[in-house]
């Protein structure tokens, strides 16, 4: 009889899981670019170097047209970004097969309009196109991806030698790219509809669409997955035409565009970032055992700061997030309150990166009634602080500082 031990069989999704985390990892990149866009974007608002500022005309002109330029190609951007994220060991190539790929894609949607363009003595109506938008950008560049993993080693005939390997796939993109255009001129119409309808739906919800949001946001961090969520509300769902004529989606891009409505899906975040957590944080500090309180306290108020001036939250939810998931819930429903109070007071703000004081202070100008972000944050600190110090000690929850001695002393060897 053998002694040997099978290997434990995988159980059944758990690869799927692992892929959707992994998609969800890939998204991080080209989302780190937008605090670039937003910070130019704002310089270029009329009342920084525009006519209600500085005047300096051609300077807020530049300073708009570079932030509008991230912002007007944001698909483009996913597309590159996923791409270069997802793929294994990924390089130049990687990028450069999703950029063929993506811009053959997008010219083929543009060669079938949904309604053509009319011209007419002084009313001019532009074309429409099927318009996926960030979706179709972050589609392809899984596509390729997956296409640069498969062929990026491929070698062809003798004669063939020079588009061997890794010159291969921006070739292979070109046709991929005809193929997923010409199918989503064909499909995207009711996709899109739906869509639009699940947007309006959602909006139409008002304070309890909000807190749905905020709360399985939260609820998805644990496994990485909110970025899913995160993609479509902030850069799909919503439309908003601006000065310039041109339609933009998403809560974020319409937001910066000037969409008085803008600011669903983001508000609510600022009361919990730049308080609530950092209250936690206090609370955590607090409970602390005495001989281990001056160490934790000086952690805590780093990470404190680091989610108040930045919106990063990560550090202090982690620090409870599995020790004690009823910390965890609490949290994800007092942001899910914190989303419906905002929009129910009328506060519509956001973000280019996250809900941190530095956005906070650099959209002030931008947001409707951003003022009461503070006395709203006020109140949810008191009762973030509240909640957490009495369950930590109610239930005696092993929160940092709190741990035996011995588990302390080991961790330190």
């Amino acid at each position: 009889m053998s002694t040997d031990t099978a290997a434990p069989a995988k159980k059944r999704g758990s690869g799927l899981f692992q892929g959707l985390q992994k998609v969800g990892r890939s998204l991080q990149l080209p989302i780190a670019v937008l605090p670039a866009a937003g910070i130019l974007n704002r310089l270029g608002q009329p009342d920084v170097f525009g006519d209600e500022g500085l005047k300096w005309h051609d300077v807020a002109a530049a300073f708009a047209g570079a932030g509008g330029a991230i912002f007007d190609n944001l698909p483009l951007l996913f597309c590159i970004g996923v791409a270069i994220g997802f793929a294994k060991k990924s390089d130049g190539s990687t990028a450069l097969a999703a950029l063929v790929g993506f811009l053959v894609y997008k010219n083929v949607l543009e060669a079938f309009p949904v309604h053509e363009a009319v011209v007419k003595a002084g009313e001019d109506t532009p074309a429409v196109y099927n318009d996926p938008g960030v979706l179709g950008g972050v589609l392809m560049g899984l596509i390729a991806a997956v296409v640069w993993q498969r062929y990026h080693r491929t070698k062809l005939v003798d004669w063939l030698g020079f588009f061997n390997g890794r010159r291969l796939v921006p070739i292979i993109m070109a046709f991929v790219g005809l193929v997923v255009g010409v199918a989503f001129t064909l499909v995207w119409g009711p996709i899109g509809d739906a869509i639009t309808a699940f947007g309006e739906w959602m909006t139409g919800l008002g304070a309890t669409g909000a807190g749905i949001f905020g709360l399985i946001n939260r609820a998805l961090i644990p496994v990485g997955m909110h970025q899913f969520l995160n993609t479509v509300a902030w850069f799909q769902l919503g439309d908003f035409t601006n000065a310039s004529g041109d339609v933009v989606h998403g809560d974020i891009a319409r937001f910066f565009a000037g969409d008085p409505s803008a600011g669903q899906f983001m508000s609510g975040f600022f009361p919990i970032m730049m308080f609530g957590l950092p209250a936690a944080a206090l609370a955590i500090a607090h409970c602390a055992k005495p001989h281990r309180r001056k160490a934790v306290t000086g952690m805590m108020v780093s990470l404190a700061l680091t989610s108040f001036v930045t919106g990063i939250t990560e550090p202090i939810e982690f620090t409870f997030m599995f020790i004690a998931p009823v910390l965890y819930v609490v949290h994800a429903v007092l942001t899910a309150v914190s989303m419906a109070v905002t929009w129910t007071l009328g506060v519509h703000d956001g973000f280019s990166f996250s809900a941190g004081f530095i956005d906070y202070a650099i959209n002030w100008s931008l947001a409707t009634r951003p003022w009461l972000i503070i006395p709203i944050g006020l109140c949810f600190a008191a009762v973030y602080y509240v909640i957490f110090r009495f369950l930590i000690v109610k239930l005696d929850i092993k929160t940092p500082g709190r741990e035996p001695d011995d588990e302390v002393e080991d961790l330190t060897k």
